[in-house]
């Protein structure tokens, strides 16, 4: 069967109550016992004597989605068209727990008729995917000692056992078999990049398509559906603003891990009616990406250290950049207001950022800051065509996208 994972609208579907019917013949026995110096716990899978059957009439509060305590839920699934009505066949619901950066499955459900056909995984790649654009640590989710069968699921996708509530369902849960069990599944545990390990150096001709197709995965579904950033890196390289001098490559082995593209960009003063018009040139950069498999490793920062000073070496005296605040700002860029700077609309916000390589580089100059029209000129079409030379993930709607 063809599997067709899509969104699931809060507006169209909450309060959708999700039948989570089950019948299991083994369960395993979660057993707590105190001893001298603390406590001894053993879970062993064993048999009923006759076959348990668990269905949603018999709790207070059935499973449905988007319910109110799940403030930042998310749903995705497969739906059939039926007499003019949609069914559902299957769904996942996330919600990110923030304080602790994890991403908590909080539904997961397939409907009878089409399990064992591959849909349970294709539902959890979802939630790993987010889990990985969010840069969360891990996949939480809960299920029960007797659900032997989702154990085994989710042990198959890499979860496992992280804790154990004796009395989350009733004050009988062990007696009854039904002890929640609390599993996870943790994101790539990556050692931190050393300099033994990592190299940065100038982008060779023979690595154009390996780092388009690293910026590919480092940026789908990020911020919208798809992306085009590796259109971008492609047609950057063919302009006259793009600066291969100071643009750099992160090799980790024979992979590209990480890479930071610079191209010169302006700030203009003065209309040049009433006053004539000055221009400084400056340098912006982006895209800068990293490997999701080396997020979280310091790769970024090493790009953006060695080409600030190869930048500064070659006399540029401030970069002026559009990017994500919760980054930059950890690794010294500051809003643009700080250095009387606009963009050339006359704007400013959170995301609109700069630094200077030498002091009063941007401050003593301000203006309206300018780039090429390199950054504005991808059209849906081209990027669609170039795409087709890479082997893409499904293009996907995640919560937090710009679009």
């Amino acid at each position: 069967m063809e599997i067709n994972v899509i969104p699931l609208p809060e507006e169209q579907w909450k309060g959708t109550i999700i039948p989570m019917r089950y019948t299991t013949e083994e369960y395993y026995d979660v057993h707590l016992q105190k001893t001298a110096d603390g406590y001894d716990m053993t879970m062993r899978r064993k048999r009923f004597d006759t076959p348990v059957t668990h269905f949603p009439e018999e709790y207070d509060f059935p499973d449905k989605l988007y319910q109110d305590h799940w403030e930042k839920a998310y749903a995705w699934g497969i739906v059939e068209e039926k007499d003019g009505r949609q069914e559902l066949l299957a769904c996942i619901e996330t919600c990110p727990e923030e304080w602790s950066n994890r991403l908590m499955v909080t539904e997961l459900w397939v409907h009878e008729k089409i399990r064992r056909r591959g849909v349970g995984h294709a539902l959890m790649a979802v939630a790993k995917e987010q889990a990985v654009l969010e840069h969360r640590r891990a996949v939480i989710l809960e299920t029960q000692s007797c659900n032997v069968g989702a154990i085994a699921f989710y042990q198959r996708e890499g979860f496992e056992p992280i804790g154990f509530d004796t009395c989350c369902y009733s004050n009988r849960d062990v007696e009854r078999k039904e002890v929640r069990i609390n599993m996870g599944f943790f994101l790539r545990q990556k050692q931190k990049e050393t300099d033994a390990g990592l190299l940065i150096r100038k982008e060779e001709p023979c690595d154009y398509h390996q780092t388009e197709e690293m910026t590919l995965r480092a940026f789908w579904n990020k911020y919208r559906i798809g992306c085009n950033e590796h259109l971008l890196v492609h047609k950057m390289r063919q302009s006259d603003v793009y600066l291969p001098e100071l643009s750099r490559v992160a090799v980790v082995g024979s992979k590209i891990a990480g890479a930071i593209f610079y191209c010169k960009a302006w700030l203009k003063r003065g209309d040049g009616e009433k006053e004539e018009a000055q221009v400084k040139e400056i340098l912006t950069f982006g895209p800068l990406c990293v490997a999701p498999e080396w997020q979280g490793c310091g790769v970024g920062g090493r790009l953006l250290e060695e080409s600030f000073a190869l930048a500064r070496e070659a006399g540029y005296e401030g970069i002026v950049i559009f990017g994500e605040p919760d980054y930059y700002l950890r690794h010294g860029l500051q809003t643009c207001d700080h250095f009387g700077i606009t963009t050339a609309d006359g704007k400013n916000f959170d995301a609109f950022m700069g630094i200077e390589l030498v002091e009063g580089g941007l401050a003593d100059f301000g203006g309206k800051f300018y780039e090429s029209e390199i950054f504005e000129n991808l059209s849906e079409e081209e990027n669609e065509t170039f795409t087709r030379e890479f082997d893409a993930p499904i293009k996907r709607k995640f919560p937090g996208q710009w679009e």
